[in-house]
């Protein structure tokens, strides 16, 4: 998973949707991409709800259908706004408020698993996940 504020959509992997067998809804205003690949235009024409769970956190989102190789689950600008998500640069890491608890997402260390002492956030590696 990736978040990323510079991204206008919450997208998904088309391999995640086939290998978990993804509910497919037809867009409601499909649009194309061109910067995924120089000189080619992806049409997304498909969303799905997808289910994530990190730590405590879980939650129904939302994301476009469309071919990616850097993640399965990409949280764009409509994740973050809805959550009301605060981004520190600094330390790099996103926390919201969901149903009256503090969340944080922090990068994955090397190593596999980051844990803090209040809550607990677990985030596996792509080499662990795969």
């Amino acid at each position: 998973m990736v978040i990323d504020n510079g991204s206008t959509d919450n997208l998904v992997s088309i391999e995640i949707v086939e290998k978990l067998s993804l509910k497919k809804n037809k867009h409601p205003v499909p649009y194309k991409v061109s910067w995924l690949q120089k000189g080619h235009q992806i049409l997304v024409s498909e969303q799905c709800e997808v289910y994530l769970q990190v730590g405590t956190y879980k939650d129904k989102i939302v994301c476009d259908i469309m071919p990616m190789d850097v993640c399965h689950v990409l949280l764009g600008r409509p994740w973050q706004f809805v959550k009301r998500a605060f981004h520190d640069g600094r330390i790099i890491f996103y926390s919201f408020y969901e149903d009256g608890m503090k969340h944080l997402l922090l990068p994955l260390q090397e190593g596999g698993i980051v844990e803090q002492q209040q809550e607990k956030v677990l985030m596996l590696t792509d080499k662990k996940y795969l």
